[in-house]
């Protein structure tokens, strides 16, 4: 029988996660039943999401359980089937991350054409790319001419949403990063307008230098400072996408004290969760995969290689250390 490795979650953490709170555990791993499949990871993903899912409280995903393995996006190599829908050597997308070895029904199992590397499709052709996608330009309905502001911009979604507005004739976008190298990112690799480094100060000060006419469309990552100041500066009938709130997922911070700014100016805000979105993952493969191959998107990657590896890979995720899609090479 295999034995395989496998990330559980020891207990919840308060704040930042720490490596105390995850534990390398060896499992045997099963040949497949009939209607299975046996997989092989060889990357997988980990993304902020993840952070709500460690609490025990009610969300629109469970929480992960205590002393259980994790999951998460993963792209592996079918070893072994007993399914006349997938053969050894094919590979697939699933939900089974944060391990070496899946099994499963082969049903939970999609395979993927080799036409990108294997992380794209946990990246800029999978779930953080369709929320780029039917963020922009679906909940946020943004059109050409709009000027585009985009919080946690040197992040995986948040640097498709940029290139992306771009692409589709925003007259300005505009990123918000957490360090200089990533703002030079931003406007040196990506074609972003403009973009401003949190860090240095007052967010709703610099985005009034880098918006002096205001903004039509925000696409939210970060909640807290960045909303207030999104609100401050948006236009008339301005249309917000709340995608994340990073900046509060291991503590509380305050939300905006201007909502009632939403009313004169007339502005639309909506959350989103992106598995509601299934039915445009054909449209996200047929027009952003075809800028990709083209080079007219670039999706960044920060790898950290072993599965030993993921939890440090996560907590660098919440801090900000990734430029682009944060990935696990197993």
């Amino acid at each position: 029988m295999t034995v395989g490795r496998e990330i559980h979650l020891a207990s919840r953490p308060v704040g930042v996660p720490t490596p105390d709170n995850f534990r390398l555990v060896e499992v045997d791993v099963p040949e497949p039943a009939e209607g299975q499949v046996k997989v092989r990871n060889l990357v997988m993903s980990v993304d902020p999401y993840m952070r709500g899912r460690m609490n025990d409280v009610k969300s629109y995903v469970p929480p992960f359980a205590l002393d259980a393995v994790l999951d998460g996006g993963a792209v592996g190599e079918v070893v072994a089937s007993r399914s006349v829908d997938l053969k050894p050597g094919d590979l697939v997308l699933h939900g089974y991350g944060w391990r070496e070895w899946a099994v499963d029904d082969a049903r939970r199992f999609r395979k993927i054409e080799p036409v990108a590397p294997p992380s794209a499709f946990l990246g800029v052709l999978g779930m953080p790319g369709l929320t780029a996608y039917v963020g922009l330009l679906d909940i946020a309905a943004m059109k050409p001419g709009d000027t585009v502001f985009v919080s946690g911009a040197a992040g995986a979604v948040g640097s498709l949403v940029g290139q992306l507005a771009r692409l589709k004739g925003a007259a300005r976008v505009i990123g918000s990063a957490g360090s200089a190298a990533k703002v030079a990112h931003l406007t040196g690799d990506l074609g972003f307008d403009a973009a401003f480094n949190y860090r240095d100060g007052d967010v709703s000060g610099q985005l009034k230098q880098a918006a002096p006419d205001g903004i039509d469309v925000y696409f939210d990552n970060v909640g807290g400072d960045h909303l207030t100041a999104a609100i401050a500066r948006a236009k008339p009938f301005a249309r917000f996408a709340l995608c994340g709130a990073i900046s509060a997922y291991n503590e509380p911070v305050p939300g905006p004290d201007n909502m009632a700014l939403l009313i004169g100016k007339r502005l639309t805000m909506r959350g989103f969760i992106v598995t509601d979105h299934n039915d445009r993952m054909a449209d996200l493969i047929r027009e952003v995969g075809a800028w990709y191959a083209a080079g007219e998107i670039k999706a960044e990657e920060t790898v950290v290689e072993g599965l030993e590896n993921a939890p440090e890979a996560f907590g660098g995720l919440l801090t900000g250390a990734n430029t682009g899609k944060m990935v696990v090479r197993l």
